[in-house]
C-alpha cells in the first residue's frame, strides 16, 4: 500500500474515531505520558501489504471491530460459574456482579448438559458437581432470583439440550415481567464441536441442526439482540488441537451455521450478527494474539466474498475468550494465577469482546469464593492498572505478530480446503462446508487430527522439549495443599426432593399434552420453539422434553474407531 492510500485510511479512521463515544478515562502512561489511540506506519511512507493489517474498525478488522478499541468500551468481564443447586449459584452470581462483573455465564452440571433430570438413574453422583443443576423453569427462576434478566447479559454454555434450556430461561424472564424482545446474551448451541471434541450430544446431527435452524429463525424474529449461537473453539483446543486447528475447525463450523441460515432463507445480513464465537486463550502469548487477529480477518473476508454479507456487523467476528483450563496444573496450583494472567493479557491484546479468567484451583475442583475473586481481580488489574486499554491493537505492525498472524491464517485456509474436499463436489443439502463437516464427523477426521496433535504435545512434554513449571521442571515447592470446594451429596438429595415436589404440584395432563404437541410439531416443517416454550410453561422438565425427542429422533452413537 502506498503512502497516499495509508494517509487516506488514517483520515477515515480519524473521522470515525472522532465521531465515536469514548470513555471518560485517563489515557496516559503511568508516568503521565499521553498516548495516541492508535499507531500505524510513519506518515508519507509506504507499507506493502498494509491492507491486510489496516486500521481498527475497518475491513478486514485485523486490528479490531471498533475505531476506538477499548477506549470506547472495555471488554465484558463474564465469569463462568455454576455449582450445586440454583440457590447456591444465585448467591455466587450476586457476588460476581457485586464485585464488578459485567455479565453472567452459566455452567451446568453433567446431567443438565446431557438433557437428563436430577432423578434420572444416570444422574446419580453427578448432580451439581461440575455446574448447576437445572431441571425445569422453576430452577431457572431461582437461579436468577433478584437479578434483572432484562438488565444483564447472560451467556449459557450448553449445546445438546441448549434449545429447551433456553426456553426455560425465556420463561423465567417472562415470570420476571421482562420484555423478551430486549433480552441480550449468548447461547452456545454449537453441536458441531460436540461431535468433534466434547461429546455432549443427544441426537444425530440432522435433528440437532433442525433445532438450531428453528432457534436462529425465532431469535432473528422475536429476540433480535440475543445471540443464539456461540461457535466454540474452546473445547476443540482443550481436547488437544493446535492453535491453527482450533481456529480453522471453529470458523469452519461457523461457516456451516451460515450455510444453515441461508438454507432457511434467512438474510445473512440479519442473522450473521447473531453468531458469536468462543475461543481458548492458551499460554503461548504471541501465538494466541495472532490467532485472534487472524480469526477476525478470515471471518470478514469469507462472509463478504463467499456468503455475500454486505453489512459491517454481518462481517464482524465477535468473540468471548476463556483462559486455558488445560494449562492449569494440580502441581504448585498457585502458579496457575500467573498462567491465567498471561493468557488473559493475550486475549485482551488480541481484542476479545468478553473474557472469563479461570481460577487457580479449577484443575482440582470448582473454584472457591476466594479463588473466584482472584480470577475476577486478575481481569480488573489488567483493565485498571496496566494501560492496555489505552491503545487499539498496540501490537499491530510488529514484524513477529504480523508474520505469525499470516502463518496461522494460511494454515487455516489449507484446513478449510481439506474440509470442503471431504464433502465432495456434488449437490449439498445445506452447503459445501456443512457437507464436509458432517463427513469429517462421520469418518472421525476431526477427532483423528486432534488426537495426533495431542499425542505429539504429550511426547514433547515427556522428552522435556516442552516444559511446564512444577510438572517437568522446577518441581520443588514449599506450598501447602489447597482447601478446595466440595459439593455435598446433600445437594443431590435436596434437588431430587424438590423435583419430586414440583412434579406432584403441577398439572400432569397439561404437561403430557404440551409435550405431545411439541413432538407433533417436530414431524412438520413448523418452527418448534413456540411449542417447546408451551411445554416449559406447563413445567415439563428438561429430561421429559429431551426423552420425548430421543424417542422420536433416536440417540446418536459415535461409530467405534481404532
Amino acid at each position: 500500500m502506498d503512502a497516499d492510500e495509508i494517509a487516506a485510511g488514517r483520515a477515515r479512521w480519524q473521522a470515525r474515531y472522532d465521531a465515536a463515544r469514548k470513555r471518560d478515562a485517563d489515557f496516559t502512561t503511568l508516568s503521565g505520558l499521553p498516548v495516541e489511540p492508535v499507531y500505524g506506519p510513519p506518515e508519507d511512507s509506504a507499507y506493502p501489504g498494509f491492507e491486510r493489517i489496516g486500521w481498527p474498525g475497518e475491513f478486514p478488522y485485523t486490528r479490531g471491530l471498533y475505531p476506538t478499541g477499548y477506549r470506547g468500551r472495555t471488554w465484558t468481564i463474564r465469569q463462568f460459574a455454576g455449582f450445586g443447586n440454583a440457590r447456591q449459584t444465585n448467591e455466587r452470581y450476586k457476588m460476581i456482579l457485586g464485585a464488578g462483573g459485567g455479565g453472567l455465564s452459566v455452567a451446568f452440571d453433567m446431567p443438565t448438559l446431557m438433557g437428563r433430570d436430577s432423578d434420572d438413574p444416570q444422574s446419580l453422583g453427578e448432580v451439581g458437581h461440575c455446574g448447576v443443576a437445572v431441571d425445569s423453569a422453576a430452577d431457572m427462576e431461582v437461579l436468577f432470583d433478584g437479578i434483572d434478566l432484562a438488565g444483564v447479559t447472560t451467556s449459557m454454555t450448553i449445546s445438546g439440550p441448549a434449545v429447551p434450556v433456553f426456553c426455560m430461561y425465556l420463561v423465567a424472564a417472562e415470570r420476571q415481567g421482562a420484555d423478551l424482545s430486549t433480552l441480550d446474551g449468548t447461547l452456545q448451541t454449537d453441536i458441531f464441536k460436540e461431535y468433534i471434541a466434547q461429546k455432549e450430544w443427544l441426537f444425530d446431527p440432522e435433528p440437532h441442526l433442525r433445532l438450531i435452524g428453528d432457534l436462529m429463525e425465532y431469535c432473528a424474529r422475536e429476540i433480535p439482540r440475543y445471540k443464539p449461537l456461540s461457535v466454540s473453539g474452546y473445547h476443540i483446543r482443550e481436547a488437544g488441537s493446535t492453535a491453527a486447528q482450533e481456529l480453522a475447525y471453529t470458523l469452519a463450523d461457523g461457516f456451516g451455521y451460515v450455510e444453515l441460515g441461508l438454507s432457511r432463507g434467512l438474510d445473512v445480513n440479519t442473522f450473521a450478527p447473531g453468531l458469536s464465537f468462543f475461543f481458548d486463550s492458551h499460554v503461548d502469548f504471541f501465538e494466541e494474539i495472532a490467532k485472534f487477529r487472524a480469526a477476525r480477518r478470515i471471518w470478514a473476508r469469507w462472509l463478504r466474498d463467499v456468503y455475500g454479507a454486505t453489512s459491517e456487523k454481518a462481517q464482524w467476528l465477535r468473540f468471548h475468550t476463556q483462559t486455558a483450563g488445560v494449562s492449569l496444573t494440580a502441581q504448585q496450583p498457585v502458579n496457575n494465577v500467573v498462567r491465567t494472567a498471561v493468557e488473559a493479557l493475550a486475549a485482551v491484546l488480541g481484542g476479545t469482546n468478553s473474557l472469563h479468567t479461570n481460577a487457580l484451583d479449577e484443575t482440582l475442583a470448582l473454584p472457591t469464593d476466594s479463588s473466584a475473586e482472584i480470577a475476577l481481580r486478575t481481569q480488573q488489574v489488567l483493565m485498571e492498572e496496566t494501560g492496555v486499554v489505552n491503545v487499539a491493537d498496540p501490537l499491530g505492525g510488529s514484524w513477529y505478530v504480523e508474520a505469525l498472524t499470516d502463518r496461522i491464517e494460511a494454515e487455516a485456509e489449507e484446513i478449510f480446503a481439506r474440509i470442503k474436499q471431504l464433502g465432495g463436489e456434488g449437490p449439498h443439502t445445506i452447503g459445501p462446508m456443512t457437507s464436509g463437516i458432517l463427513r469429517g464427523i462421520e469418518d472421525g477426521w476431526f477427532t483423528g487430527h486432534i488426537a495426533e496433535s495431542a499425542f505429539a504435545y504429550q511426547q514433547a512434554l515427556e522428552k522435556g522439549d516442552k516444559r511446564i513449571v512444577g510438572v517437568n521442571c522446577h518441581t520443588g515447592t514449599v506450598a501447602k495443599d489447597l482447601e478446595i470446594l466440595r459439593i455435598s451429596h446433600e445437594v443431590e438429595l435436596e434437588q431430587r426432593r424438590v423435583l419430586t415436589e414440583r412434579k406432584s404440584a403441577r398439572d400432569d395432563a397439561a404437561v403430557t399434552a404440551a409435550v405431545a404437541r411439541m413432538v407433533e410439531v417436530s414431524r412438520t416443517g413448523e418452527n418448534m420453539i413456540p411449542a417447546m416454550l408451551d411445554a416449559v410453561r406447563a413445567e415439563a422438565t428438561l429430561g421429559e422434553i429431551c426423552d420425548a425427542l430421543r424417542t422420536e429422533w433416536g440417540v446418536y452413537r459415535e461409530p467405534a474407531r481404532f
